[in-house]
């Protein structure tokens, strides 16, 4: 029997039922394998090695490509568990996926592993590739591979088969010289098609994710296509370190996390605070602006709000709860709660819609010690949380200008952005008429908008579709920030309802949305994007006055009282230090402007700016610089 294959190009060949991906695509074009790692048939990912036994489209998949370096990273964490058994024979390997930069893969060891063994385990790696084994699938029974497993001591891969669905009769295997591995695939066709790889670190995870079950080690690492590739990404992953927000968050002095107070609560010392204070402003502005409301809910609610949300069922374990009079309460982890409230505190008329209620509201929500990073990762924030009520007619404009006022909001701070629309997940209350509806809301409000998207599918709030809107840094690296939910869902559990022109009575819309998203972690964001050296708008001193020796003090003092009653942010600098010292310390604070004091200045009545870039602005009168910064602030000149 014979087998017909679509290729990319739409040309349409025949081959013997059996004839392997890799026969058929060489038969179709002599350079098609140049590159490839594995392919799609029928939209199916298969090894190049995979026998064609039925009719159908045929796409390979290029080793440069995202679903490329998926394919050859996971192979690669297979390499690194073959090494890691062959450095460390008691170790036992658990489940090895690839991840957005890299791969890792987790061991149950008696040895500690460090950085210390990365050369080691490299080497061997090497190795490995330098062998070129064939990855090799084979189909096994259920019962076939427990018993192959069990064998060798891998009681995890045992744990795992005996998990499988029971209508699961068949599990694959992958091995790679003598080294064997379940799952699903695929692979590239050998290991002599690994070109670069670098092991990167090395963590504890719990098994299965779950901290009641037992602490292994994560080694993570990363593969390209190229060591070009490779060598580009670790230049970036240094970089990153320079940019670390926890670092500066140190050396500028603007926050602290503290064993005592907690994990995952931030303490924002005096400079911290005035730049949180500054973005919280700007967003206070221009939320007036775009014809918001101010309000605030209270930090707890009684657990009956929850329930009646879905937040109880849905959310419970990200939660905190306390006791009130025998009464039990919800720390709140979301504000929409108490904005409906406020929309049912009285008879609604489609006249009064939409109705736009913005709080910067404090939030707690229970995560994982071993998540908490920083400012990105932490258990109370603030998010800039608005909740718009409309009529269904409505949603497309109201849709569009939140995604013009995010537009506005990252071309403001600097960055690039994606979208990605994320439909809805397994877990979810609601009825499909209304999910379709609200997906379709989004959907068409980012096409009239034409704003390009990816639809990420099943990543939905549990009540609702959402637009995700992912900020791109200085040096690329993609945060998740703004987001738009669509929910039919929450206005129909609290009864909600406006008096349309017919005088019956009609549910709205809800839609939930964030701009900057979590203040915290949106500052994390900004102190790695800035490196620190924040634009003068932001930048919590904007001037720091230097004083040559002391007898400039006084003339040095009116200066700083001048600025600060100008309401420019100065700080001074007296010490009895070399005025070389004082610069350098100035510069390593990322201050835009030093003002230099010393004879000319106090006899003249000026000031010597000097940029934190080491320009030398020139004399000027106080009037002159305080002109000038505040032209820099008014343009939020970056």
């Amino acid at each position: 029997m014979s087998v017909k294959i679509v290729f990319a190009d739409k040309q349409q060949l025949d081959f013997p039922e059996g004839t392997t991906v890799a026969q058929a695509a060489q038969a179709w074009n002599s350079k098609a394998l140049d590159g490839a790692v594995a392919a799609r048939v029928n939209g199916v990912s298969v090894d190049l090695g995979a026998p064609l036994q039925a009719d159908g489209a045929l796409d390979l998949i290029d080793m440069h490509s995202a679903d490329g370096l998926a394919v050859l990273r996971h192979s690669i964490s297979h390499v690194m568990a073959h090494a890691v058994q062959d450095v460390f024979a008691e170790a036992k390997v658990t489940i090895g996926p690839s991840i957005e930069d890299g791969f890792y893969y987790d061991f149950d060891c008696d040895t500690t592993f460090t950085v210390d063994d990365f050369p080691k385990i490299e080497k061997r790696m090497q190795e490995i590739v330098d062998a070129d084994h064939p990855f090799v699938r084979e189909e096994l029974s259920r019962e076939d591979a427990i018993r192959l497993f069990a064998d060798r001591n891998e009681t995890y891969k045992v744990e795992l088969i005996n998990d499988l669905p029971a209508d699961v009769s068949v599990v694959s295997l992958y091995k790679d010289g003598d080294y064997v591995d379940l799952c699903r695939g695929p692979h590239i066709p050998s290991t002599g098609k690994i070109k670069a790889f670098k092991l990167l670190s090395v963590a504890g995870a719990y098994w299965r994710g779950d901290e009641r079950n037992k602490m292994l080690q994560r080694i993570y690492g990363t593969g390209f296509a190229d060591p070009e590739a490779l060598q580009e990404y670790l230049d970036l992953i240094e970089e990153a370190k320079k940019r670390d927000h926890r670092r500066l968050g140190r050396e500028l002095d603007l926050f602290q996390t503290n064993d005592e107070a907690g994990a995952g609560l931030i303490i924002f010392h005096p400079k911290g605070m005035m730049l949180r204070y500054l973005i919280e402003e700007w967003e206070r502005q221009e939320h007036i602006k775009r014809g918001y409301d101010m309000v605030m809910g209270p930090q707890i609610l009684k657990v009956d709000l929850w329930k009646k949300s879905g937040h109880f069922d849905h959310y419970r374990e990200n939660m905190y709860f306390t006791e009130v009079d025998e009464q039990t309460y919800g720390i709140k982890p979301m504000n929409c709660l108490s904005h409906m409230l406020i929309y049912k505190s009285k008879i609604r008329s489609y006249r009064d819609l939409p109705l736009r209620y913005f709080e910067l509201g404090t939030v707690h929500r229970h995560e994982k010690t071993g998540v908490l990073h920083g400012l990105l990762r932490v258990r109370q924030f603030t998010q800039d949380d608005a909740h718009i009520l409309c009529m269904p007619e409505q949603l497309n404009s109201e849709i569009r200008a939140i995604a013009d006022f995010v537009n506005y909001a990252m071309g403001v701070f600097g960055f690039e952005y994606e979208v990605e629309l994320s439909t809805r997940p397994a877990h979810s209350i609601g009825s499909d008429a209304d999910w379709e509806l609200a997906t379709r809301a989004l959907e068409n409000a980012l096409k009239d908008n034409a704003i390009p998207y990816e639809v990420n599918e099943g990543d939905g709030a549990f009540y609702g579709p959402k637009i995700d809107f992912k900020l791109k840094d200085a040096i690329k690296r993609k945060w998740q920030c703004a987001t738009i939910q669509c929910d039919f869902t929450l206005p129909e559990r609290f009864d909600l309802s406006y008096i349309g022109p017919d005088g019956e009575k009609h549910r709205p819309v809800m839609l939930h949305r964030v701009i900057l998203g979590a203040i915290e972690r949106f500052m994390g964001v900004l102190i790695e994007h800035y490196a620190g050296a924040f634009p003068v708008w932001l930048s919590p001193v904007q001037a720091t006055i230097l004083t040559v020796t002391e007898k400039h003090i006084p003339y040095a003092q009116t200066v700083h009282e001048a600025l600060l009653a100008s309401g420019i942010r100065s700080e001074t600098f007296f010490d009895n230090e070399k005025l070389g010292y004082k610069i350098r310390q100035a510069q390593m604070q990322k201050i835009p402007f030093m003002l230099v004091v010393g004879d000319k200045e106090a006899e003249s009545q000026t000031v010597a700016p000097r940029a934190r870039d080491g320009r030398n602005l020139g004399a000027m009168s106080v009037e002159q610089f305080v002109a000038l910064v505040r032209e820099m602030c008014e343009n939020r000149a970056r």
